[in-house]
């Protein structure tokens, strides 16, 4: 009795761990197939990819994404080209030099689009995740881009008070205080100064180049300008621009030039030299 009842147990226990087994190979099997279910293609799918997906840039650069639209149905399809943006962004898409905001695929076809991302001016330093969606009748397609803003460049060039207005007498010359800003995040390296004058006028910088400029530093420079002798008297603009390879400012400086005294009294004395001379024909003549 003790015997059969050992080798029954032996047997159910043997049953037993056959079965566990076999239970854990089906599922396992099961799970396997319906994992990797999802990551094959359907027949007949389309597709929407990139193959830069990560950019990195300026907020006051353009990102550009080169995109490819596959239709792998056997029709031709419309597709709406949709972006989800930051506030403050601007997106444009583009094919042979067009742009759109839908275009037309034709069945077993694929188009190179190009995707021009414009970040906000005021857009901070950070990763921002761009979803964009092309969106038929029949389908929609999601693709996941990312635009890495690394910082800013700015600057701005004014006087210390913010008064952009003087006056100058004509053949002199003035000294004009100016101030260049870094408003923004990043350096700004070799930083020029130019400007645009009246004609025969001079505009001399001191310094003329600012090599490096750290966020939020200030640089002082002086603009001397020269008026030539015999200017009209009046308002004449001059601009003063600060400008390196990523950004640029300008201020535009009216100057009101007036007569000089020496100017004056020889205008005067001409034109009491000519009443003089009119009113003596006058008084000669006049008689006959």
């Amino acid at each position: 009795m003790s015997t059969n009842y050992f080798s029954l147990h032996c047997a159910f226990r043997h049953i037993l761990v056959s079965t566990i087994n076999f239970l854990f190979i089906f599922l396992g099997i099961s799970n396997l197939a319906i994992g990797q279910g999802p990551s094959e293609k359907r027949e007949n799918e389309s597709a929407f990819f990139s193959d830069l997906i990560n950019l990195e840039s300026t907020a006051d650069q353009v990102f550009r994404y080169t995109t490819t639209l596959e239709n792998n149905s056997s029709n031709p399809q419309v597709y709406e080209l949709i972006t989800e943006l930051p506030k403050g962004w601007y997106a444009a898409f583009k094919t042979r030099g067009k742009q759109f905001t839908s275009i037309k695929v034709d069945g077993g076809s694929k188009e190179t689009i190009t995707l021009e991302l414009h970040p906000s001016h005021e857009a901070q330093p950070s990763k921002y995740s761009i979803p964009v969606t092309a969106r038929s009748d029949n389908e929609s397609i999601r693709l996941d881009l990312e635009a890495v803003i690394s910082g800013t460049h700015k600057l701005e060039i004014s006087t210390p008070t913010g008064r952009l207005n003087g006056k100058i007498i004509e053949g002199q010359r003035k000294e004009i205080q100016l101030v260049v800003k870094n408003t923004a995040s990043l350096d700004l390296e070799d930083v020029i100064l130019t400007s645009k004058a009246p004609p025969k006028w001079s505009v001399v910088f001191e310094p003329s180049k600012i090599d490096n400029l750290s966020p939020g530093e200030t640089e002082n420079v002086i603009a001397i300008l020269t008026v030539p002798d015999k200017t009209i008297a009046g308002d004449y603009m001059t601009t003063f621009t600060a400008k390196n390879a990523n950004t640029s400012d300008q201020a535009v400086f009216r100057m009101s030039v007036v007569t000089s005294l020496t100017s004056g009294l020889l205008g005067g004395t001409v034109i009491l030299i000519t009443i003089a001379i009119v009113y003596f024909l006058i008084r000669k003549y006049g008689r006959r």
